[in-house]
């Protein structure tokens, strides 16, 4: 059984982990860092900013699989996913900047709001209200 929201979502994380991969090797190289953010806080915030992916990404995936496998999904979850990898990558760049960027503010709500939303549907699937 293909799961259509959660590949492309799949698919989509893929690709953003590799720009988070680039972003935080072109720093490297340009301020000589092998091990660790040296004292490069521009890396420092790259890295974190591919942590926070990383640590939402996981849940957000495994929702929307099982919201598919109830067989619940559909156009809304397919835009659910389209906006959450929109607010990563607004995210990561947000997190570049040594001020409260408005990206890295806008990508927070939007990770927390889909979280949000795919937690609650997939409870109320999982109690057979909807």
């Amino acid at each position: 059984m293909i799961l259509p929201a959660t590949t492309l979502l799949a698919i989509g994380a893929a690709l953003l982990t590799i720009w988070h991969i680039v972003r935080i090797g072109q720093v490297r190289m340009s301020e000589k860092v092998l091990h660790g953010s040296g004292s490069s806080e521009l890396l420092a915030r790259r890295m974190r900013g591919q942590l926070n992916f990383v640590e939402s990404t996981p849940f957000v995936i495994a929702l929307a699989a099982l919201i598919e496998l109830a067989e619940r999904g559909g156009v809304w979850l397919l835009v659910i996913a389209a906006l959450f990898l929109a607010g990563r990558v607004v995210h990561g760049i947000g997190m570049d900047h040594d001020y409260p960027h408005k990206g890295r503010q806008l990508g927070t709500i939007v990770t927390a709001l889909t979280l949000l939303v795919l937690a609650v549907a997939m409870s109320l699937i999982a109690f057979s209200i909807i």
